[in-house]
């Protein structure tokens, strides 16, 4: 299959067993790897970070998942986007102490990719503490946009929104006009 090709590829939920558990740095032969393999370690990437930083470990997400200058986040808490600038070390140890003692599953509902983008549709499924709040299940929709620089993958875009379980038109409502949300904690 063509790297150019934007196609469908491996929308299993199964991916936590694939093969290859330990990832290959993006610069490693990136151009001989098909579109399916490369999905294949970004999607492995993506759970080995986020299970790091479900567990308090957020350094260890940076460091496996590399942002864009021009990155953009759209929390599930919703907001204003955050943007690459803004992600300076002292609120990447903040993110560290905000998520703790979590694991985490993912499953891949979709995936596209030609030769310089990737995107995930997936559901996140951590089970962590979050802020104050004792431990539960935060199941998450999650699109994610892979860019390739050069030889890198970095992150692009993250958005996340907590409507999993789906909600009614009247309660979109309210959430689209602001009513019932709380300040922020």
């Amino acid at each position: 299959m063509s790297v150019s090709k934007r196609s469908m590829l491996m929308a299993r939920g199964d991916l936590a067993s694939a093969r290859g558990a330990d990832l290959i740095d993006a610069e490693d032969q990136i151009e001989a790897q098909s579109s399916e393999q490369v999905v294949s370690q970004i999607v492995q990437r993506s759970m080995k970070a986020n299970s790091a930083l479900m567990r308090g470990d957020s350094t260890r997400y940076f460091e496996l998942v590399a942002i864009t200058d021009d990155f953009t986040l759209m929390s599930p808490f919703g907001g204003a986007p955050s943007r690459a600038f803004e992600y300076t070390a002292d609120r990447i140890e903040t993110m560290g102490r905000f998520f703790k003692n979590g694991t985490f599953r993912q499953e891949l509902v979709q995936a596209y990719a030609c030769a310089d983008m990737v995107v995930l549709a997936t559901i996140e499924r951590p089970h962590v503490e979050v802020g104050s709040l004792p431990a539960q299940d935060w199941a998450l929709r999650v699109t994610l946009v892979y860019r390739r620089q050069g030889s890198h993958w970095r992150l692009a875009h993250r958005h996340a929104d907590p409507l999993v379980a789906g909600v009614s038109v009247v309660e979109a409502a309210s959430l689209a006009r602001g009513e019932g949300a709380s300040p922020k904690q």
